[in-house]
């Protein structure tokens, strides 16, 4: 199972897995750690990543990069329009209204939807994923600007989608770097100590956000974030590109703006300059060759100049952080509560940024964590916690609501609209919370984030839910319906499931049948409780969701305490016993600019498609470069190590036909399908691959004749040894080694025999004998005569021991002599003669 982090920034991408090992930001395919945020498209297939952006000058047209920021904003969106003239690229309006990328593919004029294009990126990161881990990339966590509104969030679910990817979750970027901050340290305080305050600042590419959090010993909760979305790196690169522009038009008379090509030049050279200056206080020069009309054009810039020039831009640094600490002010939280500041993010590398954060928060900054991959990290660490194949240290993760969500419907009862704010700014996320209506048909609700300054974003309707199949209670009272509303693991609201409760009454002293199953607590009611009056009221019940947070949700309902109060009263009359029965409700959820089940649909087999026609094109452009290289690669060989090996004839057909192959190629063959360069490389090996042989044959032949050589001489050597009647051998048997010396003078005949031929042909014509052959001989020979010449001596048996330490049998394979005067075989273990003491006395004895 993978665990994989993905990191989609505004420029750049990241990509970090899970290993045994923990966790590792992997290279792509150039062995780069850093993956461009960039698409390009062109006649026959896509490019993606390092691949693109080395067409963002020749191909700018249709090259595609900084589409990040038009998730779920419409084409008619204020921020879109005011975009669109700083683009090299063209944005069209989709069907459904939202905003489109209209580029060239496959030699037609093509509109891709972000969700689209975003996905292709994904596909690129799972591919380099897979690369690493060698299987399979399925489930991931991808970071989110913590700005993001609900339909910014569900666009790059629905890309994750098209990828074939399972977002697990979409995880702020300011969450994710805090998680790879705390999960490592040892030293926070315990659960009910006072936690420790650590600030997070992130300067991206293209925003600026902030967070506040608080740690304790495996948890963290943000307390507040505050951000500014249009504040980057790419806002000094704005300033230094409009510096040149005026200084090239002044100084060479060049109007840089009409020309894309040459404008993103001196993107990509202003975007270098800024870094140099981040590490160099001197003048720095900034030289482009042919920019214009051929004009080599030159200019200089120090950091001082470049900080001037930049005053408004760095002016903007500051207020993120005072919302930030007015929003912390809340939970009492002063500067001086805060244990560290933590800087991630590449523009916060330059030094006046730096400088102002520092005086800001009057301390020194931290940088203890990465800041280009802290946030892919980060978001690899979340996949681990989430996935079950990998046991990772118990942390749990509370995020904070980043805007303010109210709902609103209309209500009978006021005559009019009534609305109600469901989760306020900076609450705990995710989240869910049921809320009770008294209806008797169906209804609808509405949720908007209720404050439209702060969004950075023109609408603030989140969606539309309706509450189908509302009816009356049996007496024509208004039925009560449970409404469930949540924030969930990605941010995203939604009604998750509504359901009616129906009141039956039976009548006095009759049991209910026991038929139905026992309630859960979220389904429990009160039966004594009091049927509020008018359609408009309602009360809220609050659950917060355990660890992990897709679980099911407990409820803790106001009315069980009421229950348990009543219980300590005296004993009233007896009131009708009620049962209860709830019926869940469909509920039709249609959000602001959701992508539809069949445009997903499609868009996922659009993008098989493609990752398939990128497949055979690389194949197709990998046989054309095979054909090309052999082209090159034999033509320097014939006048090099082959020359020897070809005849003069066969040198000149051959070069003849490698020039009419080179010419092919960038004429008619420059565009051919994938069957027509393998036919046209067969047609050279045809004449190439002997010659090649031929040299091939010449290295390894004296190889083969030496160690055919080297093991006749020991078979040799061996029936020398045998006819001397060495001991070594005089175990052999004889008809076997005139069987091997039989074998060995053949193959010392057939080696002479095969040498001298070899020795009287010339280089250029096919060898007497091939290596193949020649090891095929030195096998036979080896596998014929080895076991015979291997033989081991017969064993002899060892004289065994018995119970007395005495040896029966043979010693060292010779027996052992029986002692003078006795019989063999008999004596004592020192030798001695056998006792002849008897209690019977022998006829020669003297009995005196």
């Amino acid at each position: 199972m993978s665990v994989v982090g993905f990191d989609v920034g505004f420029l750049n991408c990241y990509v970090a897995v899970a290993r045994a090992g923990g966790i590792e930001t992997v290279a792509n395919e150039y062995s780069d750690r850093c993956t461009p945020a960039c698409v390009s498209f062109g006649p026959r297939n896509r490019s993606i990543g390092a691949a693109a952006k080395s067409q963002v000058v020749t191909n700018c047209k249709n090259t595609v990069q900084g589409f990040k920021r038009f998730h779920g904003r419409a084409f008619s969106d204020p921020y879109i329009q005011r975009l669109k003239s700083s683009l090299v690229y063209d944005l069209a309006q989709m069907p459904s209204g939202t905003t489109g990328i209209k580029v060239m593919y496959m030699e037609e004029e093509k509109v891709f939807s972000i969700e689209q294009v975003t996905a292709m990126l994904l596909t690129k990161m799972k591919e380099t994923a897979e690369h690493a881990l060698k299987k399979p990339v399925a489930d991931c966590v991808v970071s989110v600007p913590c700005y993001y509104t609900d339909a910014e969030r569900r666009s790059v679910v629905d890309a994750a989608q098209i990828a074939g990817l399972n977002c697990l979750r979409l995880m702020n970027e300011t969450t994710a770097v805090a998680l790879a901050y705390g999960i490592y340290k040892q030293d926070l305080p315990a659960p009910e100590e006072k936690p420790r305050i650590v600030v997070f600042v992130d300067i991206g590419h293209s925003g600026y956000q902030t967070s506040v959090c608080a740690f304790n010993k495996g948890k963290l909760k943000v307390l507040a974030t505050a951000c500014d979305p249009e504040l980057g790196g790419k806002d000094f690169d704005e300033m230094l590109v409009r510096h040149f522009c005026e200084e090239f038009g002044k100084k060479y008379k060049l109007d840089v703006k009409t020309k894309p090509r040459a404008l993103v030049r001196l993107y990509q050279e202003c975007e270098k300059l800024k870094k140099l200056m981040s590490a160099n206080s001197s003048d720095l020069p900034l030289n482009i060759e042919c920019f214009m009309n051929d004009i080599d054009v030159s200019g200089k810039l120090n950091r001082v100049q470049f900080e001037e020039m930049c005053a408004d831009v760095l002016g903007r640094v500051e207020a993120p952080l005072h919302n930030l600490m007015e929003q912390a002010s809340e939970y009492q939280l002063k500067k001086e509560d805060i244990y560290a500041v933590e800087i991630v993010g590449g523009a916060s590398r330059i030094p006046s940024v730096k400088e102002r954060i520092g005086r800001f928060f009057g301390k020194e900054l931290s940088t203890t964590l990465n800041a280009d991959e802290a946030v892919a990290r980060g978001c690899a660490l979340q996949c681990a916690i989430l996935s079950p194949a990998f046991k990772v240290r118990e942390f749990s993760i509370t995020d904070a609501v980043a805007y303010p969500i109210s709902l609103k419907w209309n209500s009978a009862a006021e005559e009019g609209l009534s609305d109600c704010e469901v989760f306020p700014k900076n609450h705990a996320a995710p989240f869910s919370k049921v809320l009770t209506f008294y209806r008797r048909e169906p209804f609808s609700l509405e949720a908007y984030y209720n404050t439209p300054k702060e969004l950075p974003y023109p609408d603030p309707t989140i969606g539309q839910f309706v509450i189908q199949k509302v009816v009356p209670q049996a007496s024509g009272e208004s039925s009560k319906v449970k409404v469930k509303v949540r924030v969930n693991i990605h941010g995203i609201f939604s009604v998750s499931s509504a359901s009616l409760v129906e009141v039956q009454k039976t009548e006095e002293g009759e049991e209910p049948m026991d038929t139905e199953q026992q309630a859960t607590p979220e389904e429990e009611t009160d039966q004594d409780e009091t049927k509020a009056q008018g359609d408009g009221q309602k009360e809220t019940e609050e659950e917060e969701e355990k660890t992990p947070p897709e679980n099911e949700e407990m409820e803790t309902s106001p009315e069980e305490s009421k229950a348990e109060k009543k219980s300590d009263q005296p004993p009233q009359a007896k009131k009708p016993k009620v049962k209860t029965k709830v019926l869940e409700l469909p509920v039709e959820n249609s959000p602001q600019w959701q992508l539809a089940i069949d445009m997903l649909n499609l868009f996922v087999e659009n993008e098989g498609n493609m990752i398939m026609q990128d497949k055979l094109e690389k194949e197709r452009n990998d046989a054309k470069n095979y054909v090309e290289e052999y082209v090159y690669d034999m033509r320097d060989k014939l006048h090099g190590r082959l020359e020897k090996f070809v005849s003069e004839a066969d040198r000149d057909i051959l070069s003849l036909q490698l020039e009419d192959t080179e010419n092919w190629l960038y004429e008619d063959g420059e565009d051919q399908p994938k069957q027509q360069y393998i036919d046209k490389l067969a047609e050279l090996k045809k004449l190439g691959q002997p010659i090649q042989e031929r040299y091939m044959e010449s290295e390894e032949r004296p190889r083969a004749f030496d160690d055919m050589g080297k093991q006749i001489q020991m078979y040799m050597k061996v029936v020398e040894a045998y006819k001397t009647k060495e001991e070594q051998y005089d175990h052999l048997d004889q008809e076997e080694i005139n069987k091997v010396d039989k074998m060995v003078n053949e193959a010392m005949i057939w080696l002479n025999s095969k040498m001298n031929q070899q020795s009287k042909l010339s280089l250029t014509v096919e060898p007497a004998v091939r290596v193949r052959a020649i090891q095929d001989k030195t096998k036979e020979l080896y596998s014929s005569c080895n076991p015979i010449v291997t033989k081991p001596k017969p064993k002899v048996e060892l004289p065994k021991e018995n119970k007395a330490g005495e040896q029966n049998g043979p010693v060292n394979g010779q027996e052992k002599a029986p002692a003078e005067g006795t019989e063999k075989g008999t004596g004592d273990s020192t030798g001695n003669p056998p006792s002849t003491e008897s209690t019977e006395p022998r006829p020669d004895m003297d009995l005196d």
